[in-house]
């Protein structure tokens, strides 16, 4: 029973950062334009939970990984909740940015928990079902998110959000009650894990992926609705090609790794950055304000492309270090990856917004067009051109940084094997049962 509870509250957290999304424009018309104002609906939750993970990291190693879950549960109930009511920009910023620190503690917690309290072939399958749930909520939150402001207004996204968190903190209980004694000398905030070029390369991949695939989760509703005048229930209907795919692609990605002797965990992580940077260069579409079923295409291979490793990268990470690290492992690679997030999908809104408004004049015109309005496709499309060209060169970058550092790994792997007389030397280290 003790899984099940854990997934549930997981996955809020991806829902929240996909759905919330989708739900900016009606936020905008109900609250105002605020261009700073709104991305901090999106980037005060992913920059909390970057922070907060390191912090977390280590306090749960500490303090045990369940009272890290409970803690980390009633704080998201209580943010979702004011989030619901919030009567302005400010109050929904500050709730956003608790439920950051909330969903910073229940990940650590969850990923530590299926960490130590499984066997090897269940802890591999438990944590593919993680990716599973972590893809769930990117697959269904801009349609949820959708259906929800359609059905009862944006307020009602958070309502259902704390409803469901609610739920799974009456069934805390089942939870096992882990912790490891403290290790004299530990540091709160401790990044030499990175040392390890196996553990560094892992981290990277959703640090790359946030470039790839988060940016565009994030604002891809937006832009359908800049550019074609879509709202927001037809935009979470559409964005299904390239969520859906999140749903699956855990589960088959665990599948061939476990099956074929030849498909390795890097294997996955390589095909889903060429997956993605195909996708993005596919997306160059929508610059050029093609109907919307031409990004059919790219929109599935950004999905396959962002889901197939999803649930081998925290076992992975996991399987890198000491078990007495398992919690700062996880707070170090969630800083990482929600960092990456917070970073990339900040500085994307800033560069659009700053294009559109270097070609319309009027300058709350142009914030309202960086947040949906219809009206200006041309001007918006551009836009989206030039931040696509920079996700496309951040993807090569990330990905010769993350093959670089596997050949350090085979590299090190071998000189260790001759030191220590071995005839089959590893040429990779295995990051999951």
């Amino acid at each position: 029973m003790a899984l099940p509870v854990i997934l549930l509250t997981v996955f809020i957290i991806p829902t929240g950062i996909a759905g919330i999304a989708n739900a900016l424009p009606d936020i905008a018309g109900d609250l105002g334009s605020n261009p700073t104002a709104l991305q901090w609906v999106v980037n005060g939750f992913n920059g909390s939970f970057a922070v907060f993970t390191l912090v977390w990291g280590v306090l749960s190693d500490r303090v045990g990984y369940k009272t890290t879950f409970v803690i980390g549960a009633a704080l998201m109930v209580a943010a979702s909740v004011v989030s619901a009511v919030a009567p302005n920009l400010v109050v929904l910023d500050a709730a956003r940015i608790l439920a950051g620190a909330a969903g910073a503690a229940i990940f650590t917690a969850a990923a530590s928990i299926i960490a130590n309290a499984y066997e090897p072939i269940p802890r591999g399958r438990n944590f593919a079902l993680l990716g599973t749930v972590l893809g769930l909520g990117l697959a269904v939150g801009p349609t949820l998110a959708g259906g929800l402001v359609a059905a009862f207004g944006w307020r009602g996204v958070f309502a259902v959000f704390a409803v469901i968190v609610a739920l799974a903190l009456s069934l805390s209980g089942y939870v096992p009650n882990i912790k490891h004694e403290r290790v004299a000398g530990t540091k709160l905030i401790d990044f030499s894990l990175l040392r390890n070029p196996h553990f560094l390369a892992i981290c990277l991949v959703p640090v790359t992926h946030a470039f790839g695939y988060v940016a565009l989760l994030t604002y891809l509703p937006i832009a359908l609705s800049a550019v074609h005048g879509i709202d927001a229930g037809t935009a979470g209907l559409l964005m299904l090609p390239m969520t859906l795919p999140v749903l699956f692609g855990p589960i088959l990605g665990a599948r061939l790794v476990a099956r074929f002797a030849g498909i390795t965990i890097m294997t996955i992580i390589y095909g889903s950055l060429v997956l993605m940077l195909l996708g993005n260069v596919g997306f160059l579409l929508l610059a050029g304000t093609a109907p919307v079923a031409a990004l059919l295409i790219p929109m599935l291979l950004l999905g396959f492309g962002f889901g197939l490793p999803l649930g081998l990268l925290d076992g992975a990470a996991q399987a890198a270090v000491p078990a007495r690290s398992s919690g700062t492992a996880a707070g170090v690679m969630n800083f990482l990856r929600l960092g990456g997030e917070a970073v990339v999908v900040g500085t994307y809104a800033a560069i659009v917004a700053w294009i559109i408004s270097l070609h319309i004049a009027d300058g709350t015109t142009a914030q309202d067009v960086a947040a949906g309005q219809a009206g200006h496709a041309r001007e918006y499309s551009q836009a989206f051109a030039w931040a696509e060209w920079g996700i496309i060169a951040f993807i090569v970058i990330g990905g010769l940084a993350i093959v670089l550092l596997h050949l350090t790994t085979i590299r090190d792997g071998k000189a260790a094997a001759v030191l220590d007389g071995e005839d089959d030397i590893p040429v990779e280290r295995p990051a999951i049962a």
